[in-house]
């Protein structure tokens, strides 16, 4: 683990400008050549796999508490095509988790809300972006021993390489949480 990193209340600058995929199905890119196809889970790379372009993957979410572990499936999956190491690869999957937590518990008010999840991913980074309606921004909390929450971004900033909070999409209310983490081994 790395150590904790103070938030940056800053715009997070895409990765995708450019890019030629976007897939809003949860699935993996169409049309990928083989050399990004997956690998059994037996083998284990010594590098991640080369990304040509940017890839992005978006997919809107009921803010639901149960939709929890259908995404952290689906960005597991799609991270698994770039052969993250696994600590890196599971630093992602529940960084994911706590953002999208505090996306459901405390952005989205209404019974009706939906969480965008987008996964970007280049040669060299990941970043995962959570975005919900609520424009109150998150704050970082110091929980005591005793309390059954309240670690949500101190686990967030321990796990990843960068953070931080942007302003919603123009014409949209709310708010990006975002992070992004270093692909290790990338050349």
């Amino acid at each position: 683990m790395t150590a904790p990193r103070a938030h940056r209340c800053r715009p997070s600058p895409s990765l995708s400008r450019g890019a030629e995929h976007d897939s809003p199905t949860g699935r993996p890119w169409a049309g990928e050549s083989a050399q990004t196809a997956p690998v059994a889970s037996a083998v284990a790379p010594a590098a991640p796999l080369p990304v040509s372009a940017a890839r992005v993957l978006r997919v809107v979410v009921p803010a639901q508490p149960s939709r929890a572990s259908g995404v952290r499936r689906m960005v597991a999956e799609q991270l698994s095509y770039l052969r993250l190491p696994d600590e890196q690869l599971d630093n992602a999957v529940l960084a994911t988790d706590e953002l999208f937590a505090n996306a459901v518990r405390h952005g989205s008010p209404d019974a009706g809300d939906m969480v965008t999840v987008s996964v970007e991913c280049t040669d060299h980074e990941v970043r995962v972006t959570v975005a919900d309606h609520s424009p109150d921004l998150p704050r970082h909390r110091t929980a005591d021993d005793a309390d059954e929450s309240g670690r949500g971004l101190a686990i967030v900033a321990a796990l990843v390489d960068d953070w931080g909070i942007a302003p919603s999409d123009p014409g949209e209310t709310g708010k990006r949480v975002w992070f992004s983490l270093e692909i290790q081994g990338a050349s």
